[in-house]
C-alpha cells in the first residue's frame, strides 16, 4: 500500500541551503528498486546470540510518579536493567481506567529524548508503553563513557561488532519489551513498535528476533544499505559514519552486522514503512532499502513521506496522515494477533 501526494516518476522539490540534493535525484519509482544488501553469513546467528543474552537479563523495573496525565493515560517515570547490568530510564504510559489491551515499545530520534512529546497519544486507545531511552541518550540514560552527542555515540564501539554500541541499543529495546511485560501482568505478549530515524534503524534490528515484537511501524529508518549510505553525503550521525569510515575503511565489515535493510529481509511479521523523499539526514536511498528489503509476503506496507528531518509547509498534515495510517495499521495486525 502506497500513500503519497508526489507522482512515481516526479522528483521532490524543496527549497534548501544544503551543498547536497537531499533527495539524491531520484525519484519513488528509483527508490523502489534500491535492493538490501545480502549481509555476512552469520548474520542470523549474531543477532540471535545477543538476543538470547538481552532475554537472560532480569530488568527489575520499577514505575515511578506520574509526571503526566492527558490523553486518557498517565504517563510514569521507570526505570530497567539492560544487559551489562546498566540500569536506564524512561516512561511507562498506562491506561487512566481499565486495563491495557495493547502494548508497545516505542523508541526515539537521535539525541534521546527528555519529554515523552509526541509518542502520546498511543497508536490505539487501551493501550499501555514504554518508552525507553538507550544507553547514553537523553538526560535519563546518560552512561559514563557513552557519549551523549549522535555524531559521537554513533561511533562508539564501532571497532567491532561486539562492541558497537548499536547492538547494546538494540538490546535495551529487548529488555524495554520484558520490563513492560513484568510491569502490566496480563498484557498480551504481542506488542507493537514504533521507531523514527534512529528509532526506526534500531527497530528493524530488533524485530526479526523477537516474537514479542508482532508488528512494526518505522519511520524514516536509518542504518539501511550501508554499502551505499557511505557514498552519499548527508548531515548529521550518517555523517560522522562517513567520515570515521574514510579514515578507517575497515569498519564496513562491521556495518554490515548492523545494516537496518539486511535485517529486514528476516522480519515475517507485518510492519509500516514511512521513508521519505526528501531527507537531508538519513538519504531516502537507505530508507527505502529497509522497504524493500522487507518480504512481500509477511504484510508489508508503505506510507510515503515527502520530507523528513526537514521543515517544510505540510509538516504537520503529513505527521497527522502518518497518526491515522499508524492506528488503522495497528488496529488491524495486533487485533488479529492478540
Amino acid at each position: 500500500m502506497t500513500r503519497t501526494r508526489a507522482d512515481a516518476g516526479a522528483r521532490p522539490a524543496f527549497a534548501h541551503d544544503f551543498p547536497f540534493d537531499p533527495a539524491y535525484g531520484c525519484t519513488l519509482d528509483d527508490l523502489l528498486g534500491i535492493p538490501a544488501p545480502a549481509g555476512p553469513e552469520d548474520f542470523e546467528a549474531f543477532w540471535r546470540e545477543r538476543h538470547a543474552r538481552a532475554l537472560a537479563v532480569r530488568p527489575e523495573p520499577e514505575a515511578g510518579r506520574v509526571v503526566e496525565q492527558r490523553d486518557g493515560v498517565r504517563i510514569h517515570d521507570v526505570t530497567y536493567s539492560t544487559i551489562g547490568g546498566v540500569r536506564l530510564g524512561g516512561w511507562l504510559v498506562l491506561p487512566e481506567d481499565g486495563e491495557a489491551e495493547h502494548g508497545f515499545v516505542i523508541g526515539h530520534g537521535y539525541g534521546g529524548r527528555d519529554v515523552p512529546g509526541r509518542a502520546v497519544p498511543l497508536p490505539l486507545p487501551r493501550s499501555a508503553a514504554i518508552l525507553p531511552c538507550v544507553r547514553g541518550m537523553g538526560t535519563r540514560s546518560l552512561l559514563p563513557g557513552v557519549p551523549s552527542i549522535a555524531d559521537e555515540h554513533v561511533l562508539h564501539g564501532i571497532g567491532s561488532r561486539e562492541s558497537y554500541v548499536i547492538g547494546e541499543c538494540v538490546a535495551d529495546l529487548w529488555c524495554a519489551a520484558t520490563a513492560l511485560l513484568e510491569l502490566v501482568p496480563g498484557l498480551s505478549p504481542n506488542l507493537g513498535y514504533l521507531g523514527e530515524s534512529f528509532g526506526g534503524g534500531l527497530g528493524a534490528l530488533a524485530l526479526p528476533w523477537d516474537d514479542r515484537l508482532a508488528a512494526g511501524r518505522l519511520t524514516v529508518p536509518t542504518f539501511g544499505n550501508h554499502p551505499l549510505r557511505l557514498t552519499l553525503d548527508c548531515v548529521g550521525s550518517g555523517a560522522a559514519v562517513r567520515r570515521h569510515h574514510e579514515e578507517h575503511p575497515e569498519v564496513t565489515d562491521v556495518l554490515r552486522y548492523f545494516d537496518a535493510a539486511t535485517a529486514a529481509g528476516r522480519i515475517d511479521k507485518p510492519v509500516l514503512t514511512a521513508p521519505a523523499l526528501f531527507d537531508p539526514a538519513v538519504p531516502p536511498p537507505g530508507q527505502f532499502a529497509v522497504y524493500n528489503g522487507l518480504p512481500t509476503g509477511a504484510g508489508r506496507e508503505l506510507h510515503v513521506l515527502e520530507a523528513g528531518h526537514f521543515e517544510w509547509d505540510g509538516e504537520e498534515r503529513s505527521v497527522a496522515e502518518l497518526d491515522r495510517a499508524t492506528g488503522e495499521f495497528f488496529g488491524r495486525v495486533l487485533g488479529r494477533r492478540g
